[in-house]
């Protein structure tokens, strides 16, 4: 008979499969990932806020984006990369703390599509009124998914609610997408200026590429949830779910945008001190 312990404030991580040959170089890719996201991200939100010129609905709009960046891979990467250097029998987590990490990375994923914190307290609210019999997080961190699965009641509802939030947040996020893009395409095609033309094509072409890397890693965690023998694979659209949005959203929002970029060369040329001759 299987041993339950119910109800245990200390959860155990499973955390990733990676043989001892390549934890130093997936540890060190994961590592120079995270000081990126750091840098670029609070490069960007630093000179929105600093410069007045920027402060406007889009550019405000933009600072959103470098916050829940942060936000999304501070929750995941430290952790992760800490949990990288320890033996798996130690890898241990209170429930609270796994409870805060699952909330932040859903509403990092959530706000990446829209705004949802009641969706997605409504969302763990479900989960938590859950007894729990097990302690084992079959995953390099937590998510909602993880949390209801140590339950030995009936989670129905949760998988109710939960593919509906998941096809109502999808439908909404990419209904906009189209129409969004749609837009786009028939000024494009009804302008003369090829600069205007240049220009929404190489932006607008590298926000797809993320936005269909979010959702496509999205939906994989949210399937292989399902088939826990391809846990690996699960894992690591985990981590690309947060990792590619954060590398890359700084480039396609901040150094592409002409003023940004503008700030930042002044900013960099004023400190530079050249050796008089």
């Amino acid at each position: 008979m299987e041993n339950y312990t119910y109800n245990s404030l200390t959860l155990q991580l499973e955390g990733l499969n990676v043989s001892t040959d390549s934890t130093y170089p997936v540890f060190l890719f994961l590592l120079f990932s995270y000081l990126f996201v750091i840098v670029a991200n609070v490069s960007i939100a630093a000179v929105i806020l600093l410069d007045k010129s920027l402060h406007q609905p889009m550019y405000l709009l933009f600072c959103n984006l470098p916050l829940n960046d942060l936000l999304g891979n501070s929750i995941l990467l430290p952790r992760l990369l800490l949990d990288m250097l320890r033996p798996r029998s130690e890898l241990f987590i209170s429930y609270y703390e796994c409870v805060v990490q699952a909330f932040t990375s859903h509403m990092f994923g959530t706000t990446a599509h829209t705004v949802g914190s009641c969706l997605v307290g409504n969302l763990l609210g479900l989960t938590l009124r859950l007894n729990r019999c097990r302690t084992l997080i079959t995953n390099p961190y937590c998510d909602n998914a993880s949390l209801f699965k140590l339950s030995c009641e009936s989670v129905l509802i949760n998988n109710i609610y939960g593919l509906t939030f998941t096809v109502v947040l999808f439908t909404g996020s990419i209904g906009s997408m189209v129409i969004t893009y749609t837009k786009i395409t028939v000024v494009c095609l009804t302008s003369n200026s090829k600069s205007l033309n240049s220009k929404a094509l190489k932006t607008c072409s590298t926000h797809l590429v993320v936005y269909l890397i979010m959702l496509i890693s999205g939906m994989c965690i949210i399937v292989l949830h399902r088939f826990p023998q391809y846990s690996d694979y699960r894992k690591i659209a985990s981590i690309l779910f947060h990792i590619v949005p954060g590398t890359l959203n700084p480039i396609i929002y901040g150094i592409q945008s002409k003023e940004t970029r503008t700030f930042l060369l002044k900013s960099f040329q004023s400190k530079t001190v050249w050796p008089s001759p």
